[in-house]
């Protein structure tokens, strides 16, 4: 990480302390049941704290949904793990993410090893994750975009894995449509008014095959480019 930390030295209180909340964040995570140490390490390696708004970065350590500019929302440390867990993302593997936001999640699936590419469709957040993610070594492991990541239409190109950063009625063909042969989804259906982790597994012939996982708090996912937005589709 490329993060200017000039004027701290090793052993200096302030490192001490970020070492020890992010020690205990992890210890958190563990405490609800979360075991997969690549996704604990990654959570541990990247901060959230930089992509937290700064009035809320007192809380980016806690398990809690935070706000961000244009109603968008950075969604729990817990939501977030259990959506990497079942996404079962490995070395190498390219990822498509619908929903950059604050640009965490892409930040956490490129130090999980993946080839990311995330579309945001309000430029104005894009442009906020490409700024901090450009403080992270693993920014050249993630494309960003700006468009509708829901209907995609520069290219056809499929994904072994695909995230969506939101809760949605039923998950569109035109996003199926990007997911490979033996490819799994991972994103959240609004079932009864109420968010819950699914699961789109493509087998190799092609046939989905979908299956419905605990409660999530996830905000719902907002389809169409914004207003201002610089391009129409990724």
């Amino acid at each position: 990480m490329r993060v200017d930390r000039q004027g701290l030295s090793e052993g200096d209180p302030t490192l001490d302390a970020e070492a020890v909340e992010t020690a205990a964040f992890v210890l958190a995570l563990r405490a609800k049941g979360f075991r997969d140490k690549a996704v604990l390490g990654a959570m541990e390696r990247v901060p959230r704290t930089l992509f937290a708004p700064p009035r809320f970065a007192d809380l980016s350590r806690s398990d809690v949904a935070l706000p961000l500019p244009f109603g968008q929302t950075m969604s729990s440390p817990t939501t977030v793990a259990a959506m990497l867990v079942a996404l079962g993302l490995e070395e190498g593997q390219a990822v498509y993410e619908v929903g950059t936001g604050s640009g965490y999640v892409a930040a956490l699936m490129a130090r999980l090893g993946g080839a990311v590419e995330s579309v945001e469709r309000i430029d104005a957040l894009a442009d906020a994750a490409a700024l901090r993610l450009g403080q992270l070594e693993i920014a050249d492991r993630i494309a960003l975009g700006v468009g509708d990541g829901l209907t995609p239409r520069r290219n056809r190109e499929r994904f072994p894995r695909i995230l969506v950063n939101g809760a949605l009625a039923d998950f569109p063909d035109t996003l199926l449509e990007r997911l490979a042969p033996a490819g799994r989804l991972v994103g959240a259906l609004s079932i009864d008014g109420f968010p819950r982790l699914a699961i789109v597994e493509k087998d190799a012939d092609g046939v989905m095959h979908r299956r419905l996982g605990a409660s999530v708090r996830i905000a719902p996912l907002v389809a169409g480019g914004a207003s201002g937005g610089r391009a129409t589709g990724a």
